[in-house]
C-alpha cells in the first residue's frame, strides 16, 4: 500500500512537470544592463564594445539613492522602454563607488543618471545626457533625449 502511494505521489508531480509550455521562445529584451566591474573605465568599455554583438554601448552613470535612475533602470530592465530604443547595452557604473575612475576616463556630470556615448578608445566622447524629473515619469522624460542622443553621429 505504500507504494502504491508513493507512485500515486511521484505521478502528482510528474503530471505538474507535464504542464503545456509555450514552444515559442522568449523575446530577448532590446534593452541590458552590464554591470561594470573593477578595473580601468577605459578598458572596460573597449572590452564592452568588442562583445557588444550589434548593440550599442551606453555608459550608464546612476546611484541607489537617484529616484530617477531608480525608474529608468527598472523600466528598462521590464521592457517598458524596448519600443522606444534601439538595441543598447548599458554599462553600468554606480556614482558612489565609480566617481573617480570615471572622471580618469572623462565621463562625469553635475546630474544622474547619465548617459554616455563612448569613443572607439573607451573613453568618453562628450556625447551625452544626464539629469531627469523625479518620480515614474522620467522613463517617458528621458527616452526621447536619449533616442536623440543616439541619432547624434
Amino acid at each position: 500500500m505504500r507504494w502504491l502511494a508513493l507512485v500515486a505521489l511521484l505521478a502528482a508531480c510528474k503530471a505538474d512537470d507535464a504542464a503545456p509550455q509555450s514552444s515559442a521562445p522568449k523575446p530577448a529584451p532590446h534593452l541590458a544592463f552590464v554591470r561594470a566591474g573593477d578595473g580601468e573605465v577605459a578598458a572596460l568599455v573597449r572590452a564592452e564594445l568588442a562583445r557588444a554583438e550589434g548593440k550599442r554601448v551606453i555608459v550608464y552613470v546612476g546611484a541607489t539613492w537617484c529616484e530617477p535612475c531608480r525608474h529608468i533602470h527598472d523600466s528598462a530592465v521590464a521592457g517598458a522602454l524596448d519600443k522606444a530604443l534601439p538595441s543598447i547595452r548599458f554599462l553600468e557604473f554606480d556614482l558612489d563607488r565609480d566617481e573617480e575612475r570615471l572622471k580618469s576616463a572623462g565621463y562625469e556630470s553635475k546630474y544622474i543618471p547619465l548617459f554616455a556615448v563612448p569613443g572607439s578608445d573607451g573613453r568618453a566622447s562628450g556625447k551625452q545626457i544626464a539629469g531627469s524629473i523625479k518620480g515614474p515619469g522620467s522613463p517617458g522624460e528621458i527616452a526621447p533625449r536619449l533616442i536623440q542622443l543616439l541619432r547624434e553621429r
